[in-house]
């Protein structure tokens, strides 16, 4: 709406400038642009096309006086002399957008520190210190106050680091997603070219699908119709054409073919000044990342409860005492301190407990997933979407370039009648053998009714342009002994009807040199021939189409299409003079010349990548526009169709009632001669009955399929970019192999996220409880305000990036997919969450009953070590059952640990092995591909060695002291049973 709003101002105040601005026959070149060789300046040109003034266009000579006047050519474009080229882009700008500023690394630290809870503990340590400085002077004072300080940093700085990272990974992505190459003349030579290095004055060809990559005037063409919707907000489609040339950036062609010579660039065109004007936004959350904060704020209420709760009974604890002594009205600096404590510590609960880590895991997994799928040819547009494939129970696939390899050649043909294989070695005789009347008219037809080109590039060698279909086409012409330009030259082009996925034809209407007009036609066989009436005999005479030759022509048809070949129809008639090109070209009364049948082999590793699919509990359907037997053919020939399922026709499909189609669904497999609307309904029907749907497409029809698919995949070679703008990812290899290695992806992101969750809860329900409990019958905590941000920075961050980041196995695609209706939090996590909960639970409780006696402990120091072993085990804890989680970290965690002091590895064996735990919620043997996750062992290690510095070497601040090997010993040891304890987890049933 905003871009719509905009598009009318700017269009509005145009008309008013040219409404009192002094006649355009007074307009004067500047110096500078004068001095460069051109006649027309950056402001005059985009005045005559973002105004749309007619007028102005007619006084300056049109579209090819503005050619002139911009030194090019509309036939053989600008010059590639690289000082041109310079002297063109001083002038005129570079076809870039301006992009806003990337946000720095202070940035994201400040970001960091507006987290409210940090805010509160900041309070807290600024009011300790002061409280402390006084009663205890420097730098003994202080020691608590800094303390929490530098807990609090190292949380900024850490979260920071980890969001700036993200960012510049989804920069890099972007970028990915930007990279559009379009077709451009040069040097009478049409090559392909980033759309970045586009100059005004370059010829553009373009397509139905294509994107107008810059503001500029049509020079040439057919049938255009342009989609300013994107732009202006008008749902229309508008007609552009020589009375009507005018054409905008960011408009799509949603039909037709054309040239276009470009006249301004980057932030000249309306489309770059509106963006200058307009903020783009980034993704919106994902399902899962709203799911999770759900999740996070339900917690954060239980944990706030508690935190009063245990406030509220610790001050209780020591009312109660000064009650006792007779000193409630006299409070000393270091009783005002244990309050502060007691308020610090209530905080530090509900840090612990707000699991602000659940959403960043989600952000994590994504963004290392999405680095990841780009190397393996799959580039995500929209987050949601590595999440969702994961879950996906169907793929809807074309078949031309994602099952088969796209490079189609001509190996049979049925021309006057005759059936003939095509080969290297024959089609000089082949040529000999038809004739010569025929062998007119068919290369007339391949030549002339084409959306190829056959051009000299660069390199001064021949090149075919086009979809694979035409290159074929044009390659077969060109082996017959073809001359592509002299056939162009003998007839002049009155009217094209590009092809379109409806029609499922195209044709062109001719005015040949000798008079006269002649129509040529190509398209699905059925379809075509159907609209036959006359064919061309062996003889090159034309004959009636009687119904001998039609059952032969069906049979050829049916014969090509069971050897897996992609059939298609060449038909010509001749047309009375007084035929209007503004009437559409006949559909009947044609001639047939041939069939041509062309093979597209079936892509390596197709065949095993369904049978992956099958076992991971994904259906693969083939939905095509090509002939039923074709269709059939190149499905067995993938493992697609099986005995057991059916193939139907678009036509046939479409007829069903609503309950006969849902009956159907489920057992068909292939769907061929499909229109883009039949591929929507499949996937609408599909969605009705919960399944989670991935379509592939290439095409502008379809889109309406893209956007109705869970997942929408668009083919980045082949695809339009109508289609790439309509989809979720962009599978940039065109392969079918690469679909699966998304659904891979996607499983591992839930899987990831969920071994997340499951550590991420466990920490909190024995943090929470431990506290709580030890508050309620004892009147003090056991963790500190310290130590529990130190566990909520383990748990929250660096969990996060541990777990997150796990690489996809191969035993993902062993299991079923967790489709629409699944828990997040399923019955084995609840198993692992509630007996890991229930053994840490247990221990660091008898530990802090028992614990004196256990480890001989006495003196004015026994409490402190007491606690620190608590702090050591339940950190050791958490790791371990990371580990269970990863698979990888635990033997690095356990060889680093046994060197440490007993008291401090008991307290954070717990929590470090916890960790291990979590890298798999099944299976027993979590070490398996630890080694191959370095992130995970990096975190595993850091967390180690930062546990014996707090431990052993910054206990005036973190409320610790030294532990003895022993004590050491036992941490780790009692963090090390947690893994058995995993384990025995998993043997129990649920």
């Amino acid at each position: 709406e905003k871009l719509r709003i905009a598009v009318l101002v700017s269009k509005a105040a145009l008309q008013f400038i040219s409404g009192v601005k002094p006649s355009e026959s007074d307009y004067v070149v500047p110096e500078e642009v004068k001095a460069a060789g051109f006649e027309l300046c950056a402001e005059e040109l985009g005045s005559i096309v973002e105004g749309q003034d007619v007028k102005k266009l007619k006084i300056h000579g049109g579209v090819d006086g503005i050619a002139e006047k911009l030194s090019t050519s509309t036939t053989d474009g600008l010059s590639s002399d690289s000082v041109l080229l310079n002297k063109r882009q001083e002038v005129y700008g570079i076809n870039k957008f301006a992009e806003a500023e990337a946000k720095g690394f202070l940035v994201f630290v400040w970001e960091a520190l507006q987290d409210m809870t940090l805010m509160i503990l900041g309070v807290c340590a600024l009011v300790s210190l002061i409280v402390g400085i006084a009663m205890e002077g420097w730098p003994k004072g202080a020691h608590d106050g800094l303390g929490i300080v530098a807990s609090i940093l190292l949380v900024v700085f850490v979260t920071a680091t980890s969001d700036y990272r993200q960012s510049l990974q989804f920069k890099d992505l972007d970028k990915e997603k930007k990279k559009i190459t379009i077709q451009v003349t040069r040097n009478a030579c049409r090559q392909k070219m980033s759309i970045y290095d586009l100059l005004p004055g370059d010829i553009v060809h373009l397509n139905i699908g294509d994107q107008v990559p810059a503001d500029g005037l049509f020079v040439s063409g057919f049938s255009v119709l342009i989609d300013g919707s994107s732009l202006t907000g008008e749902s229309e489609p508008v007609m552009v054409n020589a009375d009507n040339p005018f054409m905008l950036s960011g408009t799509k062609l949603q039909d037709g073919s054309c040239k276009m010579m470009v006249t301004s660039v980057g932030m000249r065109t309306q489309w770059g000044k509106l963006m200058a004007t307009l903020s783009e936004g980034g993704d919106d959350e994902t399902p899962l990342q709203v799911k999770l904060n759900g999740v996070a704020t339900i917690i954060g209420k239980v944990g706030l409860f508690f935190a009063v709760v245990t406030f509220a009974v610790m001050v209780q604890g020591l009312f109660m005492s000064k009650l006792q002594e007779g000193t409630i009205w006299s409070w000393s600096g270091d009783e005002a301190l244990k309050l502060l404590e007691f308020f610090a510590v209530a905080v530090t609960i509900v840090v612990v407990a707000v699991p602000e880590g659940l959403p960043l895991a989600v952000t994590l997994s994504l963004a290392f997933a999405m680095k990841k799928m780009m190397n393996d040819k799959a580039l995500v547009r929209h987050l949601a979407a590595c999440e969702t494939m994961g879950s996906a129970t169907n793929i809807c696939s074309d078949k031309t370039g994602t099952l088969t390899t796209n490079h189609m050649t001509v190996v049979k043909s049925c021309i006057c009648m005759d059936v003939r294989e095509v080969g290297n070695n024959n089609k000089a005789s082949l040529c000999s053998e038809i004739p010569e009347s025929a062998v007119k008219l068919l290369l007339q037809s391949i030549f002339t009714n084409t959306g190829g080109e056959i051009v000299i590039n660069k390199d001064g060698k021949r090149e075919i342009l086009g979809t694979p279909t035409e290159t074929a086409l044009l390659e077969f012409g060109l082996s017959l002994g073809g001359d592509s330009r002299a056939e162009r030259l003998a007839s002049k082009l009155v009217k094209v009807e590009p092809f379109n996925s409806t029609k499922k034809r195209m044709g062109v209407i001719l005015e040949l040199s000798e008079g006269g007009l002649r129509a040529h036609t190509k398209g699905a066989s059925e379809i075509v021939l159907a609209g036959c009436d006359k064919v061309i005999n062996s003889n090159g005479e034309v004959v009636p189409l009687d119904v001998e030759s039609i059952n032969h022509l069906n049979a050829t048809i049916n014969q090509f299409a069971n050897e897996a070949l992609r059939t298609l129809c060449l038909a010509y008639m001749e047309l009375e003079n007084d035929f209007s090109p503004d009437n559409a070209i006949p559909l009947s009364g044609y001639t047939c010349i041939g069939i041509v049948g062309i093979k597209d082999p079936v892509r390596p590793g197709v065949k095993e990548s369904v049978a992956i699919c099958r076992s991971a509990g994904i259906t693969v359907r083939m939905v095509t526009g090509d002939n039923i037997n074709t269709a059939k053919a190149i499905a067995r020939e993938c493992g697609i169709l099986t005995d057991d399922g059916i193939a139907i026709e678009g036509p046939d499909f479409r007829e069903k009632s609503q309950e006969e189609m849902l009956a159907l669904i489920p057992k068909i497999q292939v769907m061929a001669r499909s229109s883009p609307m039949d591929k929507h309904t499949l996937v609408r029907q599909l969605r009705s009955i919960d399944e989670v749907v991935a379509v592939t497409g290439d095409g502008t029809n379809d889109a309406p399929a893209l956007h109705e698919a869970d997942i929408g995949l668009a083919m980045g070679i082949s695809g339009t970019e109508v289609a790439k703008e309509s989809a979720d990812v962009i599978i940039l290899d065109d392969n079918f192999s690469t679909i699966v290695t998304v659904a891979k992806w996607g499983r591992s992101v839930y899987i990831n996220i969920q071994k997340f969750v499951q550590f991420q809860l466990t920490v909190n329900i024995v943090a929470l409880i431990v506290n709580f409990s030890s508050a309620c019958l004892t009147g003090t905590a056991p963790l500190t305000a310290v130590q529990l941000l130190w566990v909520n920075m383990i748990m929250d961050t660096l969990g996060a990036l541990a777990l997150a980041t796990e690489p996809p196995t191969d035993e993902l695609m062993k299991r079923a997919p967790v489709g629409k209706k699944g828990n997040f939090i399923s019955n084995v996590m609840w198993r692992n969450i509630l007996g890991q909960s229930f053994y840490q639970f247990m221990v660091i409780w008898y530990l802090q009953v028992k614990g004196k006696g256990m480890f001989s402990l006495e003196g004015p120091d026994s409490d402190l070590t007491l606690n620190t072993i608590i702090f050591n085990s339940f950190v050791f804890c958490q790791v371990t059952f990371y580990y269970e989680h990863l698979d990888t970290a635990g033997k690095a965690y356990i060889v680093i640990s046994m060197n440490l002091p007993y008291k401090t590895m008991l307290r954070n064996f717990p929590q470090v092995f916890n960790e291990i735990s979590s890298r798999n919620m099944e299976e027993i043997n979590v070490f398996k591909g630890i080694l191959n996750n370095y992130v995970f062992v990096a975190v595993l290690g850091c967390t180690a060695v930062f546990q014996v510095i707090i431990i052993e070497f910054l206990g005036t601040f973190a409320s610790t002291t030294p532990l003895t090997c022993l004590q050491w010993f036992v941490s780790v040891f009692i963090g090390f049973l947690g893994m058995p304890v995993a384990a025995a987890l998993k043997t129990i049933p649920v």
